[in-house]
C-alpha cells in the first residue's frame, strides 16, 4: 500500500500528521500539487508537481494509484475515482467513504453547487477543529496497521 496525498488544500496540521505516520510505518507516500511544496527529509516522502489547471492533481492521482492504496483528499469527485480504483479514501477531517456513502455525498455536493450557481450563499466547511485533527489521526491509523 502506498499513500496519496492532494496536497494542494490539505492543511499543514493534517501534512504534519502525515509525515510522521509515513516515517513511523515506512510507508511511501507522495504528495501531489501544482504547486512547490517543501517536505521533511525522508525515505518514505516523496512529492510530484503537476501543471496548474483544474483537476491535474486529481488526474495524476487517479493514474498512478492501485487497489488497495490510500488517497487523503476532501475532493468528492475525486474520492469517487478512487474508491472505483478500488483504492480507499479518507478526509483530512477523517471521513472515509465507500462506493456507497460516496454516491451520496456527489449528490449533496452537487446539490450545494446547484445552490451557489443560483445566487444563494453558503458557508463554505468549518474550520480544523482538535476533534476534526483526532478522527483524521484515528482514521490514519486504521489504514496503517
Amino acid at each position: 500500500m502506498q499513500i496519496w496525498v492532494d496536497a494542494d488544500a490539505c492543511p499543514n496540521m493534517i501534512k504534519a500528521i502525515i509525515y510522521k505516520a509515513a516515517e513511523r510505518k515506512q510507508i511511501i507516500t507522495t504528495f501531489v500539487a501544482n504547486q512547490l511544496l517543501s517536505l521533511p527529509r525522508s525515505n518514505y516522502l516523496r512529492f510530484i508537481r503537476v501543471a496548474k489547471g483544474i483537476d491535474q492533481a486529481d488526474k495524476t492521482i487517479v493514474e498512478l494509484i492501485n487497489a488497495g492504496d490510500l488517497v487523503i483528499t476532501a475532493d468528492i469527485p475525486l474520492a469517487n475515482e478512487v474508491l472505483n480504483k478500488h483504492a480507499n479514501v479518507i478526509t483530512p477531517r477523517g471521513e472515509s467513504f465507500d462506493l456507497d456513502t460516496i454516491k451520496q455525498r456527489l449528490i449533496m455536493r452537487d446539490f450545494m453547487e446547484t445552490l451557489r450557481a443560483s445566487g444563494i450563499q453558503s458557508d463554505g466547511p468549518s474550520a480544523m477543529s482538535a476533534k476534526d485533527r483526532e478522527r483524521f489521526a484515528n482514521q490514519l491509523q486504521q489504514y496503517t496497521r
